[in-house]
């Protein structure tokens, strides 16, 4: 089994409130605040699939859909 392909790196910019626990876990820099402190994936080819952002998220605003799900 090979390493999970992200497929799409979904933020709910409406649920996020901003606080950076996703940025700050992020081992690959993917994900950073924008100027109303929202995430946002600045660099998502970068993305390891690691799932950390996700699991991290307080709010659950952040999902990553890689291509071996549904």
């Amino acid at each position: 089994m090979g390493k999970p392909k992200l497929k799409k790196l979904h933020i709910r910019q409406e649920w996020c409130k901003g606080c950076g626990i996703c940025v700050h876990f992020c081992p690959e820099k993917v994900l950073e605040l924008d100027d109303k402190d929202k995430a946002f994936a600045a660099r998502p080819q970068d993305c390891i699939c690691c799932k950390l952002c996700e699991l991290r998220c307080p709010d659950l605003a952040i999902e990553v859909e890689t291509e071996d799900e549904s």
